[in-house]
């Protein structure tokens, strides 16, 4: 049950997060939805970061992955709306911002989990210890 709540209120903080920012971001003028990309490649870089330090460091707990990775990051970062943006993009015959932002996403998003883990290694390995 502590599992359950856990990934309820690392979702529920991720989507008010992702809400925030797509209000924030997303141009009603131009159609282009900026806070849904900006949500999806940085909560790619934070799943990235807490997984790698979590297989790198034994003090990140199966409940603090449960709450950060699963819970916030799986809420802040939506293939829902992704989905539902490219439908409105194809759908309004704007093939050009269709294939921009599908590619976008999906490449610079596996960038950003490939950083994220780099970034972990790079500052674990190279930090000096006392």
């Amino acid at each position: 049950m502590k599992q359950l709540l856990l990934v309820f209120i690392g979702g529920g903080t991720g989507s008010v997060l992702r809400y925030i920012i797509g209000k924030a971001l997303n141009s009603p003028q131009t159609g282009i939805p900026y806070g849904t990309f900006a949500a999806n490649i940085l909560g790619s870089l934070l799943i990235g970061i807490i997984l790698g330090f979590a297989a790198k460091n034994e003090t990140i707990t199966q409940n603090h992955t449960l709450l950060l990775a699963t819970g916030f990051c799986g809420g802040f970062t939506t293939f829902s709306t992704f989905a539902y943006e490219n439908h409105i993009f194809l759908k309004s015959g704007n093939f050009t911002s269709f294939a921009l932002y599908t590619v976008a996403s999906f490449s610079i998003g596996f960038l950003a989990v490939f950083a994220g883990i780099y970034l972990v290694n790079y500052f674990w390995t190279n930090t000096p210890t006392m």
